[in-house]
This record gives C-alpha cells, structure tokens and sequence, in this order.
C-alpha cells in the first residue's frame, strides 16, 4: 500500500496522536533541559513534522539547514514556504569556499559518481564540515531520522551520544514512526512539504544525487542508487567509536 493512501484512517490516527504526544513531550525536555539544541532540519517531509512540532509550541530549539550548493530548486522554494507559513528563517550553513575549490580541483565536478570514497569526500566538504560548524556549543542536536528508512539505520535510538560530534547528545524523536504516520501528520496538520515527494522522490539531497524511485522500492533507494544500500550514508550520522 502506498504510505499516502487512507491517511485518514481512525487506527492510523489513534496511533499518531499517541506518536504527537511521546515527540512533543520529548521535544520540550529538549529545549528545557538540553539548551542550546539545535534542529538539523533537511527539509524533508520528516523533518517538516519536527518544524512544525517545534514551531507550533513554540520552543527555543534553533533550526538549520546545510546547503550544500547542489540542492533541488525545490528545495530552496520550501526554504522560502517555511518563512512565509512560519515566520522562521533557517539560519543556512554552507561549505568553506576554500574546501570546496581545493576538492573540486582535485577531483572533477561530479567526482562523487566514481567511487564510495569520492562521494564520501564530497559529503564531507558540502555536509560534515559545515554540520561541526552549526553543532559548535551546543549541548544536543535533533534530526528527523526514521529506524525504517534504511539498513544502516536499524536499531535507531530515541537519544543517544554523537561521539562524532563532541559527545553531544544526539535526538531522533521520530524514530520509531512509520512512513504513514509522518504523511498523515503532514495532511492533518496542512503543513507545507518539498514537491518533489509528489514526483516519487521519498528521500531528497542533492540534486545530482537524488532520483525518484518506482513502486516497491526502498524508502532510500533513490539516493546514490549506483551504491550498495550499506554505504549509502552522507556522513552525518556515522558512528564512531
């Protein structure tokens, strides 16, 4: 069944609301207890719930967003949506210029087609290094991912601590929801989403490493496609020991 059929179901409904209450109450032990926190927001249809969750009680939880230079222009029209709908503007992190020319002079344009490694590279030119650079002095940082989106997210805790990152406590109040639960709390709730969810794009990142995906396929799937479903992480959320 697709994810964005019978959204209106009593049982589905039944069991959001329950899902509502256990992020929001999580959100605001966040913001009381865990300040300053920052949202990681990539402006996916996950990552609109948290928005509109932290927006619509108003916590003092800081929203960001990377932009990695590459991005969708859809995703840049949802940066301005969310301004208009909720008076917020993301505070944008990008990648240092003087990375980026060095990386690209190194290896090509579009390097990251090439190898694991070569894409990995990227990522942490365009993503990682700016995402060290929004977490400096926080205490906790919140993203929108979901345990069933993908293999390499298996198991994906409620908090947990980002030795990654300084050993910040990291946040995932979503993880335990469904794909269904995440649409129908965008349709109940009228909250604006990126447009390419309706052209069959479930995941969005970069353009160039973005593309829609056929019935039946893995959530992720359409993100690097040309890689094996166990790699296929930006670096963001890598654990490290």
């Amino acid at each position: 069944m697709n994810a964005r059929q019978k959204l209106d179901d009593p049982a589905l409904l039944d069991t959001l609301a329950t899902r509502v209450d256990a992020a929001r109450r999580l959100l605001r032990e966040i913001a009381d207890d865990f300040s300053p926190a920052a949202f990681a927001n990539s402006l996916g249809a996950e990552d609109m719930v948290l928005t509109d969750l932290i927006a619509r009680d108003r916590l003092t939880i800081d929203i960001f967003s990377l932009d990695t230079g590459r991005l969708p222009p859809e995703t840049y029209d949802l940066i301005a949506e969310v301004k208009k709908r909720y008076e917020l503007v993301l505070r944008l992190y990008y990648p240092r210029h003087d990375l980026l020319e060095a990386w690209t002079l190194e290896n090509g344009i579009n390097a990251f087609y090439e190898s694991v490694e070569l894409r990995q590279g990227c990522c942490l030119v365009r993503k990682v290094e700016p995402l060290r650079r929004a977490l400096a002095g926080r205490k906790a940082w919140i993203t929108g991912q979901r345990a069933s989106q993908a293999a390499t997210r298996e198991g994906l805790p409620l908090r947990s601590v980002d030795t990654a990152n300084g050993g910040l406590t990291k946040f995932n109040p979503l993880a335990e929801w469904s794909e269904r639960e995440v649409w129908a709390y965008l349709a109940q709730n009228h909250v604006p989403y990126n447009a390419l969810h309706d052209r069959f794009y479930p995941s969005i990142g970069c353009a160039p490493c973005t593309r829609p995906t056929t019935p039946g396929e893995d959530v992720r799937a359409g993100r690097w496609w040309w890689e094996n479903p166990q790699s296929k992480e930006c670096g963001l959320h890598v654990k490290r020991s």
